[in-house]
């Protein structure tokens, strides 16, 4: 009976520890308004890609020809293109390709990394080798090298992904490497080394869970670049192939027809600020909101 009260007494210590942690975590989330306001326009953003197609009568390859390049309307909310395609049925069909290769971008990116920093922190034998391949994909600016790779490639949106993901994998590498040398000279890990933990268990039990805040904090930045460079080498031509629409496509199509018709250009790039500041608002909170050795947006002494 003692043995049972007694466990019945942890769990109820541990279930209180797990709400006042969760509440904590919700006072320090609201407490925090930037944050609030990129998560509103993150939530924003995918409730407009998943709910906007719903909204429009027509689909983002439908041209009326006669009704090209006309502005904002009752019919056509934020007007036409050169092709008489709905904008606002774009833009929606946009936000999905877009954000899509972006989010993918940042997930695959941060796999990859993890797998990549977590080698080189912990095997010294592939540290020199692992992270000269990361210096030498770093040299380069990352549009630069997107565009090589979408070069060698072709336009493609699987290929805008992969091209991508070797881009931003080092400074997920980077990252991951730096928070795991320091975790692997704690104490803790030289006494299961003691005991005889294995390797993998080391790693995946004891580093990875230390080292995934400030990895996901980088994806999320990451998130944001992606964004902005599939915009890039779509809006240069060698990104995601028209007709197929994102918002780096739209700024493309109305780059020639800008003087007379701005607002193509002036939505889609809307777009394209308004899920890049919501991401890198998120990006910070979630640094301040992570990182216990922060408070007030400055580091502790």
């Amino acid at each position: 009976m003692e043995i049972g009260q007694l466990n019945i007494e942890r769990a109820q210590i541990k279930h209180t520890l797990k709400k006042e942690q969760r509440n904590l975590f919700i006072r320090k989330f609201l407490s925090n308004k930037l944050m609030v306001l990129g998560s509103l326009i993150i939530v924003f953003l995918l409730l407009l890609t998943i709910i906007g197609p719903l909204l429009t009568p027509y689909t983002p390859y439908e041209m009326e020809t006669v009704n090209k390049l006309q502005g904002p309307n009752a019919e056509h909310f934020l007007g036409t293109d050169e092709y008489g395609r709905d904008l606002f049925t774009r833009i929606v069909y946009g936000a999905k390709v877009s954000m899509g290769i972006g989010l993918s971008v940042s997930i695959i990116s941060s796999i990859i990394g993890l797998i990549i920093g977590l080698c080189s922190s912990y095997f010294r034998y592939l540290d020199g080798v692992l992270m000269r391949i990361m210096d030498g994909l770093m040299a380069f600016p990352s549009i630069l090298l997107a565009i090589a790779l979408m070069a060698a490639l072709g336009p493609k949106t699987g290929n805008v992904i992969l091209a991508l993901t070797i881009v931003f994998t080092p400074y997920i590498a980077r990252v991951v490497r730096s928070a795991a040398l320091i975790i692997k000279e704690e104490t803790y890990i030289e006494a299961m080394k003691a005991q005889g933990a294995s390797t993998f268990r080391i790693i995946w039990r004891h580093i990875t869970p230390n080292i995934l805040s400030p990895m996901i904090v980088q994806a999320t930045f990451i998130f944001a670049d992606a964004i902005i460079n599939e915009a890039s080498l779509s809006f240069l031509g060698a990104g995601v192939p028209t007709p197929d629409p994102s918002w780096g496509t739209i700024l493309y199509d109305g780059k020639m027809v800008i003087f007379n018709t701005p607002w193509m250009v002036i939505f889609s790039g809307l777009m394209i600020v308004l899920s890049v500041l919501g991401l890198n608002l998120l990006g910070d909170g979630l640094r301040d909101l992570l990182d216990p050795h922060i408070k007030g947006g400055k580091k502790k002494k």
